[in-house]
Order: structure tokens, then sequence, then C-alpha cells
């Protein structure tokens, strides 16, 4: 059985392609060796905090300068930083209700399948003995995904934080993951509406100069076979849908007041994106609709953080989004 109180750390630790600093540590400290301890229900990386005794959060949560007791417990530091930073950006992160499936890649070049079937393959039509059965051609897409780096730069002196609690600098950090998070969700719109440089923009529905609930069934009714569950809105239209006379039924109002969750009168969730252009709206179907590709996971400048030097050590994500379905989502224009 190993122990994790014999493992060596180093900043080397973060340089193994493909691999978390966490999966490194638990190849040298697997958690089934744990099962029926104190310790079981920690992972590789909690067993080392517990071993620096180094308290992240809570009544008593250490001061920064506890990371830098040892040239070892000074390694832990940037994945301390990435898991505050992911916190963030999985706290009220929407993209799972909007991507149909995550892909990670270990590389900046991905390209994605995608499939366009006509009316006759949509159509449930019998098939004859001895006939033709009807197919489904699925293909890789001519361009690669565009992914982004989105992040934050950490701008600051060791000295101006050592002294800070780990409890109150793990907010900030959660604060740029919530920002990371935003960004991403603007480059998912963007690639729901005008596609992802393969001629797969969404289909306009509509273009009107006064939003209505028939605009909403217009869109609804134009989505089968495929089914509405998701509607993507701007401030100015969310603001204009729960003003319909629709949503001022008692029970959509009475579910509203009672837990802030956004129902339109169609069964869809409303999802609001502030960030998003005023006079559009972006109907879909979740299940379909879009691919989200990641390359890794989070990144920081291990060696700057490893070494104090955080006057400006940077905390990103690379990712892209891909449509699936061309027509599993659509625009309503006004």
């Amino acid at each position: 059985m190993s122990d994790y109180k014999n493992i060596s750390l180093e900043k080397g630790m973060y340089k193994i392609g493909g691999k978390s600093f966490t999966q490194v540590l638990t190849e040298l400290d697997p958690d089934e060796n744990y099962i029926d301890t104190p310790l079981e229900g920690l992972d590789a990386f909690q067993r080392q905090l517990k071993r620096y005794d180094i308290k992240v959060s809570g009544k008593g949560a250490d001061k920064i300068d506890k990371f830098f007791q040892t040239s070892q417990s000074s390694a832990l530091f940037p994945e301390y930083i990435c898991r505050a930073v992911k916190s963030g950006m999985e706290f009220d992160n929407v993209l799972p209700k909007i991507c149909s499936t995550t892909t990670v890649i270990d590389g900046m070049d991905y390209r994605s399948i995608a499939s366009t079937p006509t009316d006759d393959e949509k159509a449930l039509a019998d098939v004859a003995e001895g006939a033709v059965i009807p197919e489904t051609v699925i293909h890789t897409q001519e361009n690669l995904v565009k992914l982004k780096k989105r992040g934050r730069m950490l701008v600051s002196s060791y000295e101006a934080l050592k002294f800070q609690s780990l409890d109150v600098f793990t907010v900030a950090l959660k604060q740029i993951g919530s920002y990371i998070s935003r960004m991403l969700l603007n480059d998912a719109v963007d690639v729901l509406i005008n596609g992802d440089g393969n001629n797969n923009a969404a289909d306009i529905i509509n273009e009107t100069n006064l939003f209505s609930y028939s605009d909403l069934v217009a869109m609804w009714t134009s989505f089968a076979p495929y089914k509405l569950d998701t509607i993507i809105a701007p401030t100015a239209l969310v603001n204009t849908m729960l003003g319909l006379t629709e949503m001022k039924d008692s029970v959509a109002g009475l579910n509203f007041h009672a837990t802030g969750e956004l129902i339109t009168p169609l069964g869809a969730q409303l999802i609001h994106v502030p960030g998003m252009a005023s006079n559009k709206l972006i109907g879909l179907d979740s299940r379909y609709a879009l691919e989200m590709v990641q390359a890794g996971d989070i990144v920081t400048e291990y060696d700057k953080l490893i070494d104090r030097q955080l006057e400006r050590a940077s905390i990103s994500c690379i990712a892209g989004f891909a449509k699936i379905f061309r027509d599993a989502s659509k625009t309503l224009s006004y």
C-alpha cells in the first residue's frame, strides 16, 4: 500500500501531457488503497492537503503562505487554484443544458462530425420488403472547430496575498471561473446563431417587428421532428417574454416566484444570456444541437505560482463549439 506522506511532489507533475496534476498524483497514490480507512472519500490531492495540514475553506481556513512552508507543499498551489476556478465555472453553469456532449482533446486540432438529413430522410416511411432502407449520412466537417482561449490574468504580489485567508482567496478565484464560464456561453451562442464555419448558420424562422406569443408557436412548430426544449434569450426579450399574457398563468407565475426558474408557455427551458444581441432569440433541441470541444483542463502558469511570482500569472481554458445537426437550432429575429 502506498503512503500519501511519502509521495514526492514537484512542478514536473504539471508537465505530463494529457494528464492533470491530480491524475498524476492518483497514479502514485491510488484512491482504492484507502477504502475502509479514515481517508476514504478524499482524493489524492485532498490527501496531500491533509499531509501538510492545509485547510482551504471553512472556519479556521489557513493563510495563503501555508502552501509555501516547504518546496513540496508549494507544488499544490496551482492545483488549488485550478480547482477553485473550476468550482466558479461550474456554479450556475448552463453549458451542460445546451450542449449535447463535451469532447476533451489533447491538442488544438479537432474536426467534428455532422449530419444534414433531407426531408425524406427525416420522414418515418415504411420500408417495403426488399426495398432500400433509408440512409443517414454522417460526415466530418470541412473546417476545424475554432478553439478560443478564455481566461484572466492574476495580477498581485505574493507579499500582498500571503496573509490573506484561503477562504477569501477562493471566492476571488471562483469569480474568475464565473467570468470564463460566461465567455464560453457567449461563444456557444455565437456558434448556434452564425454556425461554426461550415455553412451551418441557424435558419431564421420569422423576422417580425413586434415579438409575440405567436412567434414562439411558429418556432415550436418548425422544429419537427426535433423538439424545442430550450430557448436562449437576451435581457430585453426575457423581460418581454415574462410579460406575455400566456406567462401570467397562475401556475407558471407561482413557479417563477417560488423558484426563479424561467419556464416558457411552450414548456421549453428559458436561459437568460445578457451578452446576447438584443434582437435575437435562439430555440434548440439540446439533445442534438451543439458539441463543446475542450483542449485539456484549466491551465495555469504553474512555474510562476509555485515560485511565488504572482505579478502576472494567467489562468485560462481553451474551448470551442461545433454544430451537430444544423436543424436542431433556429433563430427568431425581430
